[in-house]
């Protein structure tokens, strides 16, 4: 189960890191010389997201990444072939993230079991809520994978607790209200945020939107389990290439 290895991991590392990448930018080559570079650098997780038109959680070098991946070809079943490769190739977690229109489209039982025949560990929806989720969460837990659920710092606590009892492997928190990808102010502020989160699961807590350097993550130790890198990821392989992204994974310890 994603949640055992987790607890695992944490009994090495104070934090773990997990990164993002949109499958098929700029390449299905591409992406899979990317995710060995994270590997290899050290990250504990990666989800890997299936290109969607209109990802409406995404800042701009999310959605352009989205846009330039389908504009390239990249299809659901390229997503899963890459998927399984990577999951053979690296012993690590992996998991799909996806807007609900592409397993809705694809088939959600089938999209489950897809996942689950290429080795992937859990699934991040971020526009399914559990009330419209239901068949959804009956396949995931037929195939024993981790449904991962979303806090942000206007969910309300009662709304929290509801969330944490469909949810499997880890909670999403999300750092502030908007899109990835622009600024996050890690303070006070936050910190109350996330003691309010931990209240409300049992669960390990991971942090996106925002994540940039060591410094974020030192704030987060003690705070949560996992710090989640995203777009900085994309912009320093867009502006520096594939191997700085390493270089960049490797300065966050």
């Amino acid at each position: 189960m994603l949640e055992s290895y987790l607890r695992d991991r944490l009994q090495k590392k104070d934090i773990l890191i997990m990164t993002h990448i949109v499958l098929g930018y700029p390449s299905f080559g591409d992406s899979f010389k990317i995710i060995a570079t994270m590997v290899k650098a050290g990250v504990d997780l990666i989800e890997m997201q299936v290109p969607f038109s209109e990802p409406i959680a995404d800042g701009p070098v999310i959605l352009r990444a989205n846009q330039q991946a389908l504009k390239g070809g990249a299809t659901v079943q390229g997503c899963f072939d890459l998927a399984e490769k990577v999951a053979r190739a690296f012993d690590i977690p992996f998991l799909i993230m996806s807007y609900f229109n592409i397993p809705y489209k694809y088939g959600t039982t089938r999209f489950v079991s897809d996942m689950a025949t290429r080795n992937m560990r859990g699934a991040i929806i971020p526009d399914l809520p559990p009330e419209e989720g239901q068949e959804y969460l009956k396949v995931m837990q037929k195939f024993h994978l981790a449904p991962i659920f979303i806090f942000s710092p206007t969910t309300p606590i009662e709304r929290m607790k509801h969330l944490s009892t469909f949810a499997g492997g880890f909670i999403y928190c999300i750092a502030r209200k908007g899109v990835t990808g622009a600024t996050t102010t890690f303070d006070e502020e936050l910190g109350v945020y996330l003691s309010r989160c931990r209240e409300a699961t049992h669960l390990p807590l991971a942090l996106g939107f925002g994540i940039k350097e060591k410094a974020d993550i030192d704030f987060l130790k003690g705070k949560v389990e996992i710090a989640v890198i995203g777009t900085q990821t994309i912009r320093i392989m867009e502006q520096k290439g594939i191997a700085f992204v390493g270089d960049f994974i490797s300065s966050l310890r």
